[in-house]
């Protein structure tokens, strides 16, 4: 089926095109990357911080694009047919979803927002409907995941014409439900402009990405666009104990949902048990109370199994099918993550990468010790918000018996001016401590001091396998490095062989 470039962005806002002739020819396909233009697409050219798509426009045009769609004007050294927009990536939503006709209409989609616990919940969320035997759709922080094939994404949330693209494959493997993490980034810019959500979710927040958003208002103001005024969800499943999901107030067309462990949440837990083998607890829903027991571990996760129990109550499951999904799901790589080679101490590989997602990974640890310490390794990203390092040094401070401090991805700064920054805050506690910029030589160091009954914390990076440097990007996962010095210890020789 053939569509005109006029039809395509029909819902893209055009404010003026340099040749009105051009609407009316066919369009071929999207693209926001001259080097995937073919002949007869449309290529937007976006006007970033760091980069402008209009010194690309020449490169599309020779790869056979029919016109530019940008946000601004066309310069007066380009002569190519211009197609001004309102605003570039809403546009770009908006022609995907018409070009691809509205896949996203078409199936169950689950977008989750807020600072931690947003890959958790997609993954949750996404057992829960593989329970009820639904083929689904999974994109986040992690990767991508159609019909039960892994892919990999550039962005936590990609743009909507990736976002679209998996739709459509999901829709022609036969799925009927697509989950997704929506960052901030994504509602601030419109990459999901348009998007027709079934059932949106709010798990927390806490300070983070003030480098990109300025302060913890505008923060939120681009978290709250999924419930309120842009987006009209047909459900909202809500923390009723985190201060601004509670100022959250989605509008008449929306059934909202309210999850936590206070007494006014319609969904509730109580009767909690942790143990490092996994979670137990009673949900409380409607009068009745069901018995919860997950492979996760710590408080933090009774709230995203809340959520994702919430999300599968949106869509009309039955209790026992969202059970076994929880029962069945065996944890996410990177969050609390266990390596065990033999040695006799725990060592742990956590995405933390704020001062709160910290402290919750921390105090998780302290109570699984049993008359051990707790060793952390941790460190703070560059060219990220830098008021968050000091948190994180007193969270680490405060709730460690030592703490290595060392480098994550330092990007373009220099490591021990990170570290300095981190410094301030950990030494308003008395926890002994080293710094090492180098991160392996640091994970050496913490599993060196580890002793039996000890819990060591790597944290920081997760699920990564690599490391953004000044001037380039390493191989670098925590799970590989540890495996490394834990040989070198004399634990699991065969792990590393």
């Amino acid at each position: 089926m053939t569509i005109s470039i006029g039809d395509v962005l029909a819902a893209s806002g055009i404010l003026s095109t340099s040749d009105a002739t051009v609407l009316e020819q066919t369009c071929a396909g999207l693209a926001y990357d001259s080097r995937q233009v073919r002949n007869g697409y449309l290529f937007f050219a976006f006007i970033g911080a760091v980069m402008d798509g209009r010194k690309f426009a020449a490169s599309a045009m020779s790869n056979g694009a029919v016109a530019v769609v940008s946000e601004a004007a066309r310069p007066d050294d380009l002569t190519m047919p211009w197609i001004q927009v309102r605003h570039g990536r809403q546009g770009l939503a908006a022609a995907a979803k018409r070009f691809f006709h509205a896949p996203d209409e078409r199936l169950g989609l689950t977008g989750i927002t807020g600072t931690n616990g947003k890959t958790t919940c997609t993954y949750l969320v996404d057992a829960v409907l593989r329970a009820a035997g639904h083929t689904t759709a999974r994109v986040g922080t992690i990767g991508c995941e159609v019909a039960g094939v892994a892919e990999a994404v550039a962005n936590t949330t990609p743009e909507s014409l990736e976002l679209m693209q998996v739709f459509v494959r999901t829709l022609a493997a036969g799925g009927q439900y697509a989950t997704m993490e929506v960052s901030s980034h994504a509602l601030a810019q419109g990459r999901a402009a348009g998007f027709r959500f079934h059932t949106t979710v709010f798990t927390n927040l806490t300070q983070d990405h003030l480098d990109f958003h300025g302060s913890m208002d505008e923060y939120f103001a681009a978290k709250r666009k999924l419930f309120e005024g842009e987006f009209t969800p047909a459900f909202a499943v809500i923390n009723a104990d985190d201060v601004y999901g509670q100022q959250i107030t989605p509008g008449p067309a929306t059934t909202t949902l309210r999850y936590g462990l206070s007494a006014d949440a319609d969904l509730r837990a109580e009767a909690i048990e942790s143990t490092f083998s996994g979670l137990s607890f009673l949900a409380c829903y409607g009068g009745q109370k069901h018995e919860v027991r997950a492979a996760m571990v710590g408080e933090i996760n009774v709230y995203n199994i809340l959520a994702a129990l919430g999300t599968g109550l949106s869509y009309g499951l039955d209790w026992e099918t969202m059970l076994a999904g929880i029962a069945s799901c065996p944890g996410v790589p990177g969050r609390f993550e266990r390596i065990d080679v033999g040695q006799p101490f725990l060592v742990i590989v956590d995405y933390a990468h704020t001062d709160d997602a910290l402290r919750n990974t921390l105090r998780v640890a302290r109570q699984l010790l049993n008359g051990g310490q707790l060793i952390t390794l941790f460190g703070c990203g560059g060219d990220r918000d830098r008021t968050k390092r000091p948190r994180m040094g007193m969270a680490a401070g405060e709730l460690s018996d030592y703490v290595v401090l060392t480098s994550d991805n330092p990007r373009s700064e220099e490591p021990l001016s990170i570290l300095n920054d981190v410094l301030v805050g950990l030494r308003r506690f008395d926890a002994p401590h080293a710094v090492e910029p180098d991160r392996a030589i640091g994970i050496a160091l913490a599993l060196g001091r580890a002793r039996a009954g000890d819990i060591v914390i790597l944290a920081g990076k997760g699920h990564e396998t690599y490391q953004v440097l000044q001037d380039r990007t390493i191989d670098f996962d925590d799970r590989v490095v540890a495996l490394q010095a834990l040989a070198k210890l004399g634990f699991g020789m065969s792990a590393c062989a």
